[in-house]
This record gives structure tokens, C-alpha cells and sequence, in this order.
């Protein structure tokens, strides 16, 4: 395992565990990082603090890694199944997702999704499917 492979997976175990403030810490100061969602991006640490503590309000997110590749512009993707689930435990979506990371001098400077479909998206085709 690589050390950017080593220093991820430490930051999904971190995630897993609640431990918020673990990951912030090794984020730049300016991170741009992507909004799973609802879209979109929030930049720097505060904005992506306020919108994890948010999100954990109404679902929780397990990420279990699956692979670990870098591509030809050196960003790190990870192939991660996610699991979302509603506060009660009910299991929302359910989706295997690249989630694309640049690292810089050692700090992530740049989170992006592979996959264009929201958590809210996923939620909204899982309930569709169950209705129908």
C-alpha cells in the first residue's frame, strides 16, 4: 500500500469512527470539496465542518474501501461501497461510488465524486424502486 493509499485509508477508518476533526486536520486551509449530497462544492475547512455535522443530523454514511488507483493526473480514486442510512438504521441508498482525491504537500487539497448522482438521488431512485 502506497503512502497517499495508507494515508486515505486512515482518513475512511477516521470517517467511519465519527472523527471528524481528524480528517479536517489534514485538509488545506482552502479545500474545495465536493457536496455528496446535494451538488456542488463548499470550500475551506469551516464550510466542510458545518456541512458534515449537518448531514449527520439526518443520515449516516458507511464507506467501506474497495480499491485504490491514481490516474494519469496523479488525483487518487478510490472505489468505496456506500451505504446510507437513515437515523433509525434504514438503509437509504446503496451504491459503489470513486470518490477522487488530490493531495498536497501531504494535505487533501481537492475532493471530488466520479459518479454525477447525488445521495439524494440515490435515495430518491431507492424509494421509487420500493414503491412501485
Amino acid at each position: 500500500m502506497s503512502s497517499n493509499q495508507e494515508f486515505l485509508q486512515n482518513l475512511y477508518d477516521a470517517f467511519n469512527k465519527g472523527e471528524i476533526e481528524t480528517i479536517i486536520s489534514v485538509m488545506r486551509p482552502d479545500v474545495k470539496w465536493a457536496n455528496g449530497v446535494e451538488g456542488g462544492f463548499v470550500y475551506g475547512r469551516d464550510a466542510v465542518r458545518e456541512y458534515w455535522t449537518n448531514q449527520y443530523k439526518v443520515i449516516q454514511a458507511e464507506l467501506e474501501t474497495l480499491k485504490f488507483e491514481t490516474d494519469e493526473n496523479n488525483r487518487n480514486i478510490v472505489t468505496v461501497h456506500q451505504i446510507i442510512k437513515d437515523l433509525q438504521g434504514n438503509v437509504l441508498a446503496d451504491a459503489t461510488v470513486h470518490q477522487i482525491f488530490t493531495i498536497e504537500d501531504g494535505a487533501i487539497a481537492l475532493y471530488e465524486i466520479g459518479n454525477t448522482e447525488t445521495i439524494q438521488e440515490m435515495i430518491q431512485k431507492t424509494r421509487t424502486s420500493h414503491a412501485q
